[in-house]
């Protein structure tokens, strides 16, 4: 081996030297090309080891440039994007009366809306859990804001606003029997975390209904990564503990799987 050793050191000097000489004698031109490198790609330096699950390359237009399960996490619509959750064609489009009837609402349910965003089904489940709670989880204030004034306007009581962030739902721990998500799974920034907290937010018995657009048909008009496959969905919900129950096929676009805990 030691052959080999001899003749790499040199090498090594001849590439290392003029490095640091740059470093020394341009320290601000050094800084500046560091800062362009973590600009183009925010995860240089990251952990990336398959400990956490997250992968980083570049990858669609409408990526983070994350990856988790061999799934790229799409980019989170903004507050701006508000009227499209409550355009009037969208009861047309997605059948929300039939997905709240999925949900099997009991008076005294303890449900949460996570990325309630407008509220859209927050106040649609309320009257139906009239001796319960919808909890409405969002991490954007500007959604969370329009949700207060809604409710003040409506006077509807059993809502309650919860600021998550990117890794916690801010659930109590065993404080709700249904978890809905309506297409913002593939938004999360760290899936595995949040659904962490949802499972520890579930009560015995508790059930999560994850709605996605369907990822197998290239014929609705949806962004690609705003959609997913029942595959990917039970291999990351698989990977946190949950099990599919039932993929209700009655939505005119999207999927309705509900999984519970193993």
């Amino acid at each position: 081996m030691e052959p080999h050793s001899n003749i790499r050191r040199p090498r090594q000097r001849s590439y290392l030297k003029p490095f640091a000489n740059i470093c020394q004698t341009r320290p601000l031109l050094v800084a500046g090309l560091l800062a362009c490198l973590l600009w183009w790609n925010p995860s240089y330096g990251q952990p990336h080891s398959p400990k956490d699950g997250y992968t980083y390359k570049k990858g669609d237009p409408n990526g983070i440039g994350k990856w988790y399960m061999g799934r790229e996490i799409a980019f989170v619509m903004g507050y701006q994007g508000m009227g499209w959750l409550e355009r009037p064609e969208r009861e047309a489009e997605e059948k929300t009366s039939t997905l709240i009837e999925n949900l099997e609402i009991r008076s005294q349910d303890r449900i949460a809306d996570i990325g309630a965003g407008s509220g859209y089904h927050v106040f649609r489940m309320a009257p139906l859990a009239a001796e319960g709670v919808v909890y409405a989880v969002d991490i954007q204030p500007e959604m969370l804001e329009v949700i207060e004034r809604r409710k003040k306007t409506t006077g509807i009581e059993n809502i309650q606003l919860i600021a998550g962030d990117e890794k916690s739902v801010n659930l109590p721990e065993n404080s709700v029997d249904k978890i809905l998500m309506v297409d913002v799974y593939h938004e999360f920034s760290y899936p595995a975390e949040i659904m962490a907290s949802i499972i520890k937010a579930l009560r015995p018995g508790g059930k999560v209904y994850l709605i996605e657009y369907r990822g197998e048909d290239e014929s609705i008009p949806i962004k690609k990564l705003h959609k997913m496959t029942v595959n990917q969905a039970v291999k990351e919900m698989t990977a946190v503990g949950l099990t599919l129950h039932e993929n209700l096929s009655n939505l005119p676009r999207q999927h309705c799987m509900i999984f519970v805990k193993d």
